[in-house]
């Protein structure tokens, strides 16, 4: 079982007692933050619940798995995402 955004929104909603409206729209805010900031190469961490960091793969040679011939990767940037203590300890 997992839990969309709209599950996510009613849930923090219910506990909250704000609006459904203002919980999405601070969920929003949250991850169009996030995003912005790691897009600018900066490091967002929540203390003991998570990080996220901008990343960056460098090109590499691979292999077409039909073929196998040698093709060539190219380099990327990724996000990475790191849990934090308290998200850790919660799953245990």
């Amino acid at each position: 079982m997992s839990l969309n955004k709209s599950e996510l929104v009613a849930a923090v909603a219910a506990h909250t007692g704000a609006s459904q409206a203002t919980v999405n729209g601070v969920v929003d805010a949250i991850f169009e933050t996030i995003a912005a900031e790691v897009a600018k190469g900066e490091k967002v961490t929540i203390p003991g619940w998570l990080s996220v960091e901008k990343g960056h793969r460098a090109a590499r040679t691979g292999r077409n798995p039909q073929t196998g011939a040698a093709i060539q990767i190219a380099a990327a940037n990724t996000v990475k995402v790191s849990a934090g203590s308290k998200l850790k300890a919660a799953v245990k």
